[in-house]
């Protein structure tokens, strides 16, 4: 269980954006979601969704506008929402602190230890920019995984461009946010929120 846990962690440090809501209740567990607004150094936000068990409130009770420091893993659901099916990306929170001022910690870091099993699309932008996107697979207790969209940038999306589906990586990055519209009918465009890791170092392990 130890190496699952080791496998993804995650480390944020920010302010509640908004009240709690319930999510599900599990053998008597109950869960509940909230944002976490993340700031970046270039002065813009990640807003992360964030969820946390009833059990650490007790002791911890989260309110807007507090800040907060979670450590926890970055987890993938399937959600059947109006006809079809999404993956809701979340953080799952399993400690919150207050953070200490006095130590200036990355507001925003992820480490996952996964396999790829998407073929790697690479692409470069408008502007010239190498971009390649992953899908990686990150395992989890009883039996379980988490499916996590990644991006590389750069001398990073050249090298993993060529990655083969099943191939073992380590990765270190931060979690984004970006929002982007979807027509769901002739009539009507939602707004929706993605979420992604931007990779800043990445190893493949050897076979």
């Amino acid at each position: 269980m130890e190496n699952y846990i080791c496998n993804n962690q995650a480390e944020l440090v920010g302010i509640v954006e908004d009240e709690l809501t319930f999510n599900h209740e599990l053998y008597g567990e109950k869960f509940y979601s909230f944002t976490l607004r993340v700031p970046r150094l270039s002065g813009i936000s990640d807003y992360i969704r964030v969820m946390v068990s009833d059990r650490l409130l007790t002791d911890f009770p989260l309110a807007v506008g507090n800040m907060v420091e979670i450590a926890g893993q970055f987890r993938s659901y399937n959600s059947y929402e109006q006809g079809e099916n999404r993956l809701i990306l979340t953080v799952f929170a399993k400690d919150l602190m207050v953070p200490d001022a006095a130590v200036h910690k990355n507001p925003n870091s992820l480490y996952l230890n996964g396999y790829v099993c998407k073929e790697p699309i690479y692409r470069t932008t408008p502007f010239g920019r190498e971009i390649t996107d992953l899908l990686l697979a990150v395992n989890r207790t009883y039996n379980k995984s988490d499916y996590i969209p990644v991006i590389a940038w750069g001398r990073n999306a050249r090298y993993c461009r060529s990655f083969d589906v099943g191939e073992h990586v380590k990765l270190w990055g931060r979690i984004q946010s970006r929002e982007y519209q979807k027509r769901v009918s002739e009539e009507e465009v939602v707004t929706r929120t993605a979420y992604e890791v931007s990779i800043s170092k990445l190893e493949l392990e050897e076979s």
